[in-house]
């Protein structure tokens, strides 16, 4: 697996290039492009990664991914399952700010654009109360071409700069996510490895060997690219899985999903969901999926005292 700088299909169409994905999983690797990107996801869910942020994903939400920054929606392992199916659908608008339109975005009528897009170095999510009218407007400009697409393009990004607030920051408060080539490989490594296996009990030394490192060095070179412990992103990690599931239904119990995703005990897992979320577990259920009692699909949460 091979993290490269993508090249945007089909670039020379124009200054705003939108690609539209009906496929069977989202394209499986940790990549970066000089362009930014607005993405929609129509279809499909899973976690992202932005940086060294993780977070779930799922449909109606829509992201801006800053440019050059590694980043991977990383679709449930169910999508492997059947490679005949159409599991999700997305659209990304590419765009070149820092060149291609840098001549229109530093217009004097475009600085409330030009400063909003410097927040964007670490990616953003859209505030769910406007998820509705931004998928129409993209839905709206895949429909556009040349100077159309263009003008529209810019009049979404002057909404997005001067009418929404709230945006939520993808970013882990330090200022560089510059990866070399053998860097990306090994992070790629790293976090494939993760995503795929944090159900199971990953040791540093069993991390460490995946990074061909020792697990002293490991320690070191994780913390200096994501200023986080492996720890605490797999923690991330364990907890977005968790509250997946926990929005789902996918388990009778909250006791189950600690299990399901690698905690050993559930009042350890009580301890670092409430670290992670802020809140915890069978608060996160009554608020994002459950009324207080009712049961969903075949069972029922079981709450524990806390």
């Amino acid at each position: 697996m091979k993290v490269v700088q993508f090249t945007v299909p089909v670039a020379s169409e124009g200054s705003v290039v939108i690609q539209e994905d009906i496929l069977p999983y989202f394209y499986n690797y940790l990549h970066r492009h000089k362009e930014a990107q607005v993405t929609l996801i129509i279809k499909g869910e899973g976690t992202l990664i932005a940086g060294s942020y993780t977070q779930p994903f799922k449909a109606g939400d829509v992201y801006v991914i800053g440019a050059n920054q590694p980043h991977m929606f990383k679709g449930d392992a169910r999508y492997f399952e059947n490679l005949q199916e159409k599991n999700i659908h997305a659209i990304h608008i590419f765009f070149d700010h820092e060149q291609a339109l840098q001549g229109m975005i530093s217009l004097p009528e475009l600085e409330p654009v030009r400063k909003w897009l410097e927040l964007t170095r670490f990616s953003l999510q859209l505030p769910a109360i406007h998820e509705e009218k931004a998928a129409a407007e993209i839905l709206r400009l895949r429909q556009l071409t040349g100077a159309e697409r263009l003008f529209a393009f810019m009049t979404m990004l002057t909404w997005f700069s001067k009418q929404v607030k709230d945006w939520k920051s993808l970013s882990t408060g330090f200022s560089r996510h510059v990866y070399s080539e053998s860097e990306g490989l090994r992070m790629n490594d790293i976090y494939q490895y993760t995503l795929e296996h944090y159900a199971e009990n990953i040791t540093l030394a069993r991390i460490a060997g995946i990074a061909h490192l020792t697990t002293y060095a490991f320690c070191k070179y994780f913390k200096k690219h994501t200023r986080k412990t492996y720890l605490g992103f797999l923690n991330e990690v364990r907890i977005n899985a968790a509250c997946k599931k926990i929005i789902n239904g996918d388990a009778d119990s909250i006791a189950s999903v600690a299990y399901a995703t690698g905690y050993n005990n559930p009042i350890t897992f009580n301890r670092v969901f409430r670290k992670v979320t802020g809140m915890s577990p069978s608060a996160y259920a009554r608020q994002y999926r459950f009324g207080q009692g009712s049961a969903h699909r075949s069972g029922q949460l079981v709450e524990w005292e806390e």
